[in-house]
């Protein structure tokens, strides 16, 4: 089977073809400003291509009804959201579309080629400007009746009503190490966990991983999952996944819950994922129809 596969971001649209079993032809284009400018753009990508598609499966941001093929929620871009996206992209491509929204893209990816393959059930936590999810039952994405299974970042973990995305994002923590520490200097994620041998960073670090702890101990105590995955950037980064791991285990057993022994690790993916995962949707979509 060939697709034509779009990866739709707030900044950037990735493109690749997927060859038989391989993606190729990995690009990217700046994102439109309009929904008629992403049509035109989603045209002249696909034109490039000697391929013969058997449709076109796409990746996207906000909450996704795949059976209604409309994008709910919000985004970064405001023009797809609210109707019939995926009946104007067929009548455009002439083509099957199949759209997913892209934390479950990546955790489909996962499923079919990464590292939650060999198990039934998992969720993810996906760690990068704020903290996404999904959550994977019998091998199948979980959405719940209105699209906010695996919405792990609204959780609240506090007295003062802050989300577990508030707490744990490394760019809000980064950016409150920068104005405590008063230089005038924005600094970054990277130059925070580079840092944490110094007191105030170590200070947010350790927010960090107590943070992400709580809210990871919440997913596997409500799911009883056969593994959590932890993917975005933070988790190609040595040592966090084992640090998150020790955490976890001592809260597990801190609440006499130490029975409950999944295991957890990152996710394999990280550039491709989505644009595997939207793959594997259009592919489990179409076989059930």
């Amino acid at each position: 089977m060939n697709l034509f596969v779009i990866d739709i971001g707030g900044s950037s649209i990735k493109y690749a073809e997927w060859d038989g079993d391989t993606l190729v032809n990995k690009r990217s284009q700046p994102t439109p400003a309009s929904w008629e400018g992403m049509k035109a753009q989603f045209m002249s990508e696909i034109n490039k291509s000697s391929l013969d598609f058997s449709g076109v499966a796409i990746s996207s941001p906000g909450s996704v009804d795949t059976k209604a093929g409309i994008i709910y929620g919000l985004s970064a871009i405001d023009y797809i959201h609210r109707f019939e996206i995926r009946k104007e992209l067929e009548a455009l491509f002439g083509l099957r579309v199949a759209i997913q929204n892209d934390a479950n893209c990546a955790a489909l990816a996962e499923v079919w080629k990464g590292n939650a393959s060999t198990v039934s059930n998992s969720a993810f936590l996906i760690i990068g400007s704020g903290v996404g999810g999904a959550i994977v039952l019998d091998r199948k994405l979980y959405a719940g009746p209105h699209l906010f299974g695996g919405e792990f970042g609204y959780m609240i973990l506090n007295e003062k009503r802050q989300t577990f995305s508030e707490l744990t994002s490394p760019v809000n923590l980064a950016k409150s190490y920068s104005l405590e520490k008063g230089t005038g200097e924005d600094y970054d994620a990277v130059h925070l966990f580079d840092s944490e041998n110094e007191a105030l960073a170590k200070k947010y670090v350790d927010q960090f991983y107590a943070t992400l702890a709580i809210g990871a101990y919440n997913v596997l105590v409500s799911l009883d999952v056969d593994r959590l995955l932890i993917g975005g950037g933070i988790s190609r980064r040595p040592g966090v996944v084992e640090r998150l791991d020790k955490e976890v285990k001592q809260l597990l057993s801190a609440q006499k819950a130490q029975d409950l022994t999944a295991e957890i690790m990152s996710c394999r993916f990280l550039d491709e994922a989505n644009l595997i995962g939207a793959v594997y949707q259009f592919v489990t979509e179409f076989a059930e129809s």
